[in-house]
């Protein structure tokens, strides 16, 4: 038996009751009960399955706490992106080396009132990983007092410098008060989707050598579809068990749910430009569609109809394009004559195509003016 005072308050507890100066290094959970109120909970161990962690992960982690020990206050870092593009396996990381420098890690994964009270008597060094902020601590469902409430704990008033790590998937999701206010989050990683380069890189390594062959197939699909590191790791699993993509994709939990952004260029014959920078467009649909040209300097040039599952891609060049026999060219302007028009489609015309090369564009994308 083992007797805890309070004041002139007496409780018992059982022998195997233990008590710390500081919480140890480990991984822990908030937990709420009613009329108990927030308590830690053990949380598992964070691992990595993957065998080699791609890009640069482990020096943006490593910089993080290198700015945290250097830090005279709190650290906060927003960890922005799509799902499956790799802000878990970055937190996971994160986390694994906060241990190592005796940094207990603790997780939030809901919204209660006084959470922030709570984190905040927490007076020694900690990381707080909040995942999927934007979700968890949502103005819809939880109000503006939501986010609100935890940016006194983010400001740093108490002692106890903490380190903050925020995931979220939709960066409007986010309080104003919290992005490009670097006194509150000194970073912010934006994770984008894997560039060809990063998915050959990882089929390469993921493949069995007899598969390799499948490679180009893949990067073909992403160039139409957005693929994250989720599809990949399920393609070539699939792969590796013998099938071709073309039949593994079939099965997969990855569709193409909406009509992605495409930017157009057309090469002609005679060594001018035109573009269309703002294509929405099914990438497999069968369907003849039509869109608008513009001359590189702005000003309508005319319409290109195709079928956009008649797009074939170069692994040389690595594009996906269009040869002259898969579209058509024409000129509809209503201000004009039917016979004015049919001028200006033949002046189109006659330029001659090279090649339409088409590039997906990302969407939701961070620009900075620098």
């Amino acid at each position: 038996m083992k007797v805890i005072s309070t004041g002139s308050k007496f409780d018992i507890y059982p022998d195997d009751l233990k008590s710390y100066d500081k919480l140890p290094a480990d991984y822990y959970i908030v937990r709420f009960v009613e009329k108990q109120g927030f308590f830690l909970e053990k949380y598992s161990e964070f691992k990595i399955t993957d065998t080699k962690i791609y890009g640069i992960h482990a020096q943006k982690a490593d910089k993080v706490l290198d700015s945290f020990a250097d830090f005279k206050r709190n650290l906060g870092v927003i960890l922005s992106g799509d799902k499956g593009i790799g802000k878990s396996l970055f937190s996971r990381l994160l986390g694994m080396k906060a241990i190592e420098k005796d940094i207990p890690v603790i997780i939030v994964e809901a919204y209660k009132e006084g959470i922030g009270a709570f984190l905040d008597s927490i007076q020694q060094e900690i990381m707080v990983l909040f995942d999927e902020f934007d979700k968890t601590f949502s103005e819809k469902d939880h109000g503006a007092e939501a986010q609100n409430s935890m940016l006194s704990l983010f400001d740093g008033v108490a002692s106890g410098k903490k380190l903050f790590v925020i995931t979220c998937n939709e960066l409007r999701g986010l309080n104003d008060f919290l992005v490009n206010r670097p006194g509150r989050f000194h970073y912010h990683f934006r994770f984008d989707y894997p560039t060809e380069e990063d998915i050959r890189k990882y089929l390469e390594d993921a493949l069995e050598t007899e598969c390799c062959t499948e490679v180009d197939k893949v990067v073909s699909f992403s160039k139409r579809v957005a693929l994250n590191y989720d599809c990949l790791r399920a393609i070539a699993f699939e792969i590796n068990k013998g099938l071709e993509f073309s039949e593994a994709i079939k099965d997969l939990n990855i569709v193409n749910i909406e009509r992605e952004k495409f930017k157009l260029c057309v090469l002609c014959k005679d060594g001018s430009t035109l573009i269309n920078n703002r294509v929405i467009m099914d990438s497999f649909s069968k369907e003849s569609e039509e869109f608008s040209l513009y001359e590189v300097g702005g000003g309508y040039a005319g319409s290109i109809s195709f079928c956009p599952a008649n797009l074939k891609y170069n692994a040389g060049t690595r594009e996906l394009y269009l040869e002259e026999e898969d579209v058509s060219l024409d000129y509809d302007d209503y201000d004009l004559e039917e016979s004015e028009n049919k001028k200006k489609a033949d002046g189109l015309r006659s330029r001659g195509i090279k090649r339409v090369v088409v590039n997906r564009v990302s969407g939701n994308r961070l620009h900075y003016a620098v």
